[in-house]
């Protein structure tokens, strides 16, 4: 009987192989906690195809070509490149110096202020700025024809714009 020997994966088939690892280690124990360097992946690539400096070589250039950031311990991240971890740490940064937060509007109610376009951008500053209406006004943005405001408090707000307007 002729034995058939496996030649060695492409660098994509290696990739996909990584991948699936990664994630199955990350599905099961919540996070990379074993594998850091290409070596750390030779073990189970010797179990599939002939150990050879090749293997090596293109299990190496598979972990290359992937791009895949580490975290703080060292390890592999999954599903993340290098550009998005920089990107995402960046975000991160600004949220921390902005004060970012979220809030949900699917408790807000819309108003719609007409006014007329010439004034909009300066209507919308002063009514952000004001001390009467910053407690209002969860967001506001230009429309055509005037200024759309999300509150959650309809009422007091439509009083004390109503209060201002002329009679």
């Amino acid at each position: 009987m002729e034995r058939k020997i496996r030649k060695n994966p492409s660098r994509e088939e290696c990739e996909k192989i990584i991948r699936r690892i990664l994630v199955t280690e990350a599905s099961e124990r919540g996070c990379n906690r074993h594998f850091r360097h290409p070596s750390d992946f030779m073990s189970f690539f010797q179990s599939l195809y002939p150990p050879s400096d090749a293997l090596t070589k293109q299990v190496q250039r598979a972990i290359k070509a992937m791009d895949m950031p580490k975290d703080e311990n060292g390890y592999y991240i999954v599903n993340k490149t290098s550009k998005q971890l920089e990107q995402e740490t960046e975000i991160k940064h600004f949220f921390e110096i902005g004060n970012v937060s979220v809030t949900d509007l699917s408790l807000s109610q819309p108003v719609f202020l007409k006014a007329d376009p010439s004034i909009q951008s300066y209507l919308m500053h002063i009514l952000t700025t004001s001390v009467t209406f910053e407690r209002y006004i969860d967001t506001i943005m230009e429309a055509n024809g005037g200024l759309i405001i999300y509150t959650q408090s309809k009422t007091e707000l439509l009083s004390a714009l109503s209060a201002l307007m002329p009679s």
